[in-house]
Protein backbone atom coordinates (compact mmCIF):
# COMPACT_ATOMS: atom_id res chain seq x y z
CA UNK A 1 0.00 0.00 0.00
CA UNK A 2 3.14 2.52 0.76
CA UNK A 3 4.39 1.49 -2.10
CA UNK A 4 1.30 2.59 -4.87
CA UNK A 5 0.18 5.40 -2.35
CA UNK A 6 3.68 7.24 -2.25
CA UNK A 7 4.18 6.50 -6.97
CA UNK A 8 0.33 7.28 -7.67
CA UNK A 9 0.71 10.60 -5.09
CA UNK A 10 3.98 12.11 -7.04
CA UNK A 11 2.36 11.06 -10.53
CA UNK A 12 -0.36 13.10 -9.69
CA UNK A 13 1.77 16.12 -8.92
CA UNK A 14 4.07 16.24 -10.94
CA UNK A 15 3.22 13.79 -14.46
CA UNK A 16 0.25 13.77 -16.82
CA UNK A 17 -3.12 14.83 -16.47
CA UNK A 18 -4.46 11.96 -18.12
CA UNK A 19 -4.97 9.26 -15.83
CA UNK A 20 -5.36 6.37 -18.13
CA UNK A 21 -1.48 7.31 -19.23
CA UNK A 22 -0.77 7.24 -15.50
CA UNK A 23 -1.84 4.08 -15.12
CA UNK A 24 -0.11 2.90 -17.98
CA UNK A 25 3.11 4.20 -16.98
CA UNK A 26 2.26 2.50 -13.76
CA UNK A 27 1.65 -0.88 -14.92
CA UNK A 28 4.22 -0.77 -17.31
CA UNK A 29 7.30 0.54 -15.74
CA UNK A 30 6.85 -0.28 -12.20
CA UNK A 31 4.30 -2.65 -11.03
CA UNK A 32 5.61 -4.99 -14.12
CA UNK A 33 9.46 -4.45 -13.14
CA UNK A 34 8.48 -5.27 -9.65
CA UNK A 35 6.09 -8.29 -9.93
CA UNK A 36 8.18 -9.67 -12.62
CA UNK A 37 11.93 -8.91 -12.34
CA UNK A 38 14.85 -10.34 -14.37
CA UNK A 39 17.98 -10.17 -12.17
CA UNK A 40 21.49 -10.34 -12.71
CA UNK A 41 24.00 -11.30 -10.60
CA UNK A 42 27.43 -8.90 -10.35
CA UNK A 43 30.65 -9.78 -9.13
CA UNK A 44 32.41 -7.20 -7.81
CA UNK A 45 36.68 -7.41 -8.06
CA UNK A 46 37.30 -10.79 -6.58
CA UNK A 47 40.84 -10.61 -7.53
CA UNK A 48 44.12 -11.97 -6.18
CA UNK A 49 45.18 -8.62 -5.50
CA UNK A 50 42.48 -7.73 -3.00
CA UNK A 51 42.77 -11.49 -1.39
CA UNK A 52 45.95 -12.33 -0.93
CA UNK A 53 48.03 -9.91 -3.23
CA UNK A 54 49.32 -5.96 -3.44
CA UNK A 55 45.92 -4.19 -2.10
CA UNK A 56 44.81 -7.38 -0.01
CA UNK A 57 41.66 -6.54 2.73
CA UNK A 58 43.28 -9.00 5.33
CA UNK A 59 46.13 -6.14 5.34
CA UNK A 60 44.05 -3.68 6.33
CA UNK A 61 43.29 -2.03 9.74
CA UNK A 62 40.74 -4.84 10.90
CA UNK A 63 42.29 -8.07 8.87
CA UNK A 64 39.00 -8.76 7.37
CA UNK A 65 39.04 -11.89 5.23
CA UNK A 66 38.43 -11.15 2.01
CA UNK A 67 38.51 -15.23 1.27
CA UNK A 68 35.43 -16.22 2.97
CA UNK A 69 33.12 -14.52 0.86
CA UNK A 70 34.03 -16.81 -2.04
CA UNK A 71 32.15 -19.75 -0.98
CA UNK A 72 29.05 -17.31 -0.68
CA UNK A 73 29.08 -15.71 -3.77
CA UNK A 74 29.70 -19.43 -5.12
CA UNK A 75 26.37 -20.70 -3.91
CA UNK A 76 24.79 -18.00 -5.08
CA UNK A 77 26.12 -18.27 -8.68
CA UNK A 78 25.69 -22.06 -8.41
CA UNK A 79 21.65 -22.55 -7.09
CA UNK A 80 19.58 -19.24 -8.34
CA UNK A 81 18.55 -19.03 -11.28
CA UNK A 82 20.25 -15.69 -12.71
CA UNK A 83 19.17 -14.34 -16.49
CA UNK A 84 23.04 -13.49 -16.26
CA UNK A 85 25.99 -13.25 -14.25
CA UNK A 86 28.49 -10.47 -14.46
CA UNK A 87 31.88 -10.44 -12.84
CA UNK A 88 34.00 -7.04 -12.83
CA UNK A 89 38.15 -7.03 -13.19
CA UNK A 90 40.46 -3.91 -12.06
CA UNK A 91 42.46 -3.99 -15.23
CA UNK A 92 44.83 -1.02 -15.02
CA UNK A 93 48.06 -0.57 -17.15
CA UNK A 94 51.53 -0.33 -15.07
CA UNK A 95 51.12 3.73 -15.76
CA UNK A 96 47.80 3.70 -13.96
CA UNK A 97 46.71 7.12 -12.25
CA UNK A 98 45.50 5.32 -9.02
CA UNK A 99 49.33 3.89 -8.24
CA UNK A 100 50.97 5.72 -5.77
CA UNK A 101 54.41 4.13 -7.54
CA UNK A 102 53.56 6.69 -10.55
CA UNK A 103 52.82 9.83 -8.34
CA UNK A 104 56.32 11.47 -9.37
CA UNK A 105 55.49 10.91 -13.28
CA UNK A 106 52.22 13.41 -12.67
CA UNK A 107 51.94 16.87 -11.93
CA UNK A 108 50.35 18.12 -8.58
CA UNK A 109 47.38 20.65 -9.13
CA UNK A 110 47.59 23.76 -6.72
CA UNK A 111 44.59 22.51 -4.90
CA UNK A 112 45.97 19.51 -3.36
CA UNK A 113 46.36 19.39 0.17
CA UNK A 114 49.10 17.10 -0.43
CA UNK A 115 52.30 17.43 -2.21
CA UNK A 116 54.34 14.90 -4.34
CA UNK A 117 56.99 14.74 -1.70
CA UNK A 118 54.48 14.31 1.60
CA UNK A 119 52.17 11.93 -0.75
CA UNK A 120 51.97 8.64 1.40
CA UNK A 121 49.91 5.37 -0.10
CA UNK A 122 45.91 5.80 0.70
CA UNK A 123 46.31 9.44 0.43
CA UNK A 124 43.43 11.57 -1.31
CA UNK A 125 45.59 13.75 -3.72
CA UNK A 126 44.64 16.25 -6.91
CA UNK A 127 46.25 16.17 -9.96
CA UNK A 128 46.66 18.59 -13.30
CA UNK A 129 44.34 17.17 -15.41
CA UNK A 130 43.62 18.53 -19.30
CA UNK A 131 40.98 16.29 -20.02
CA UNK A 132 38.67 17.63 -16.55
CA UNK A 133 36.78 21.32 -16.95
CA UNK A 134 38.30 22.04 -13.89
CA UNK A 135 41.87 21.26 -14.96
CA UNK A 136 42.55 18.77 -11.91
CA UNK A 137 41.40 15.20 -10.79
CA UNK A 138 40.84 14.20 -7.45
CA UNK A 139 42.30 10.65 -6.83
CA UNK A 140 43.53 8.07 -3.94
CA UNK A 141 46.81 6.59 -4.10
CA UNK A 142 46.76 2.91 -4.18
CA UNK A 143 49.77 0.28 -4.12
CA UNK A 144 49.84 -1.15 -7.56
CA UNK A 145 47.22 -3.42 -8.21
CA UNK A 146 45.91 -6.07 -11.01
CA UNK A 147 48.06 -4.77 -13.68
CA UNK A 148 46.51 -6.45 -17.21
CA UNK A 149 47.84 -9.96 -17.27
CA UNK A 150 49.09 -10.80 -14.05
CA UNK A 151 48.08 -13.17 -11.30
CA UNK A 152 47.12 -10.08 -9.01
CA UNK A 153 44.59 -9.23 -12.05
CA UNK A 154 42.78 -12.59 -12.16
CA UNK A 155 39.75 -13.87 -10.51
CA UNK A 156 40.55 -16.01 -7.61
CA UNK A 157 41.05 -19.72 -8.66
CA UNK A 158 38.03 -20.91 -6.16
CA UNK A 159 35.74 -18.29 -7.43
CA UNK A 160 33.37 -20.37 -10.38
CA UNK A 161 32.61 -18.29 -13.39
CA UNK A 162 30.20 -20.18 -15.70
CA UNK A 163 31.55 -20.47 -19.37
CA UNK A 164 28.37 -17.88 -20.18
CA UNK A 165 29.50 -15.08 -17.56
CA UNK A 166 30.43 -11.79 -18.71
CA UNK A 167 33.50 -10.46 -17.75
CA UNK A 168 33.95 -6.61 -17.39
CA UNK A 169 36.94 -4.96 -17.50
CA UNK A 170 37.72 -1.86 -15.83
CA UNK A 171 40.37 1.11 -15.11
CA UNK A 172 41.83 0.14 -18.51
CA UNK A 173 42.71 4.02 -19.26
CA UNK A 174 45.43 5.33 -17.25
CA UNK A 175 44.49 8.58 -17.07
CA UNK A 176 40.95 7.94 -14.87
CA UNK A 177 40.28 5.37 -12.15
CA UNK A 178 37.20 3.51 -12.48
CA UNK A 179 35.65 2.07 -9.44
CA UNK A 180 31.67 1.37 -10.69
CA UNK A 181 31.18 -1.58 -12.90
CA UNK A 182 29.54 0.80 -15.41
CA UNK A 183 31.50 4.13 -15.55
CA UNK A 184 34.96 5.12 -15.09
CA UNK A 185 35.23 7.86 -12.08
CA UNK A 186 34.77 10.80 -14.03
CA UNK A 187 31.84 9.58 -16.21
CA UNK A 188 34.12 9.92 -19.16
CA UNK A 189 33.24 6.51 -20.56
CA UNK A 190 31.31 3.88 -19.66
CA UNK A 191 31.49 -0.01 -20.01
CA UNK A 192 29.41 -2.32 -21.78
CA UNK A 193 27.84 -3.57 -18.51
CA UNK A 194 24.42 -1.12 -18.76
CA UNK A 195 23.89 -2.00 -22.68
CA UNK A 196 24.30 -5.75 -21.95
CA UNK A 197 22.16 -5.71 -18.94
CA UNK A 198 19.27 -3.63 -21.64
CA UNK A 199 19.76 -6.26 -23.88
CA UNK A 200 19.08 -8.70 -21.77
CA UNK A 201 15.53 -7.15 -20.34
CA UNK A 202 17.03 -7.37 -16.54
CA UNK A 203 15.16 -5.24 -14.22
CA UNK A 204 16.93 -5.82 -11.31
CA UNK A 205 20.89 -6.00 -10.07
CA UNK A 206 22.01 -8.54 -7.22
CA UNK A 207 25.90 -7.01 -6.12
CA UNK A 208 28.89 -8.42 -4.26
CA UNK A 209 32.82 -8.59 -4.04
CA UNK A 210 35.18 -6.36 -2.93
CA UNK A 211 35.64 -4.09 -1.42
CA UNK A 212 31.83 -2.95 -0.57
CA UNK A 213 32.44 0.71 0.79
CA UNK A 214 34.93 1.51 -2.71
CA UNK A 215 33.95 -0.87 -6.04
CA UNK A 216 30.45 -2.39 -4.74
CA UNK A 217 29.59 0.83 -3.58
CA UNK A 218 29.91 2.32 -6.60
CA UNK A 219 28.66 0.03 -8.78
CA UNK A 220 25.52 0.09 -6.44
CA UNK A 221 25.12 3.68 -6.81
CA UNK A 222 25.15 3.78 -10.60
CA UNK A 223 22.81 0.77 -10.96
CA UNK A 224 20.15 2.64 -8.70
CA UNK A 225 21.02 6.14 -11.21
CA UNK A 226 20.45 4.01 -14.24
CA UNK A 227 16.84 2.53 -12.61
CA UNK A 228 17.55 -1.03 -11.52
CA UNK A 229 16.43 -2.51 -8.63
CA UNK A 230 19.59 -2.74 -6.51
CA UNK A 231 20.26 -5.00 -3.60
CA UNK A 232 23.72 -5.53 -2.25
CA UNK A 233 24.45 -9.11 -0.05
CA UNK A 234 26.32 -8.01 3.10
CA UNK A 235 27.26 -11.53 3.94
CA UNK A 236 28.97 -11.70 -0.13
CA UNK A 237 30.75 -8.73 0.40
CA UNK A 238 33.96 -7.57 2.09
CA UNK A 239 34.86 -3.88 2.89
CA UNK A 240 38.08 -2.03 3.96
CA UNK A 241 36.87 -1.11 7.63
CA UNK A 242 33.82 -1.34 9.35
CA UNK A 243 33.25 2.51 9.57
CA UNK A 244 33.71 3.02 6.27
CA UNK A 245 31.48 0.27 5.10
CA UNK A 246 28.49 1.54 7.44
CA UNK A 247 28.85 5.14 5.95
CA UNK A 248 28.47 3.89 2.64
CA UNK A 249 25.54 1.74 3.86
CA UNK A 250 23.69 5.23 5.08
CA UNK A 251 24.58 7.04 1.87
CA UNK A 252 23.20 3.97 -0.26
CA UNK A 253 20.16 3.50 1.83
CA UNK A 254 19.32 7.17 1.11
CA UNK A 255 18.42 5.99 -2.20
CA UNK A 256 16.69 3.03 -1.20
CA UNK A 257 19.66 0.61 -2.08
CA UNK A 258 18.41 -2.85 -0.35
CA UNK A 259 20.80 -4.71 2.11
CA UNK A 260 19.78 -8.61 2.37
CA UNK A 261 22.13 -11.65 3.29
CA UNK A 262 22.58 -14.60 0.94
CA UNK A 263 19.54 -16.48 2.98
CA UNK A 264 17.24 -13.19 2.08
CA UNK A 265 18.50 -13.17 -1.57
CA UNK A 266 17.53 -16.88 -2.43
CA UNK A 267 13.78 -16.24 -0.87
CA UNK A 268 13.98 -13.31 -2.91
CA UNK A 269 15.06 -14.55 -6.40
CA UNK A 270 13.31 -18.33 -5.28
CA UNK A 271 9.67 -17.07 -3.77
CA UNK A 272 9.00 -13.89 -4.87
CA UNK A 273 9.51 -11.91 -1.59
CA UNK A 274 9.58 -7.86 -2.36
CA UNK A 275 10.98 -5.66 -0.17
CA UNK A 276 9.09 -2.42 0.61
CA UNK A 277 12.82 -0.09 -0.91
CA UNK A 278 12.74 -1.99 -4.29
CA UNK A 279 9.46 -0.22 -4.58
CA UNK A 280 10.10 3.09 -3.50
CA UNK A 281 13.64 3.29 -5.59
CA UNK A 282 12.08 1.99 -8.69
CA UNK A 283 9.12 4.59 -8.26
CA UNK A 284 11.73 7.47 -7.42
CA UNK A 285 13.40 6.29 -10.66
CA UNK A 286 10.82 7.01 -12.83
CA UNK A 287 9.97 9.95 -11.41
CA UNK A 288 13.35 11.14 -11.70
CA UNK A 289 13.10 10.62 -16.05
CA UNK A 290 10.02 12.14 -15.74
CA UNK A 291 11.02 15.73 -14.40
Amino acid sequence: KQQFTFFLSTFDSNMMENRYLEFETMWTQWAQVILRPKWALIVVDVQNDFITGTLSVKNLAEKQDPESIVPVINDLVENLPWELVVYSQDWHPPDHISFFENKDHRHFHASSKVSTGDAKVFDTVVFVDDKSSSGSIEQTLWPAHCIQGTWGAKLHKDLRVPSNALIIRKGISPDVDSYSAFWDNDKRSSTVLDCELKAGKITGVVICGIAYDVCVASTASHAIHLGYQTIIVDNASCGTCAAATEATKSCLAAKHCVFLDSSQVKQLISEDARPLQLGLQRAKAILAKSI
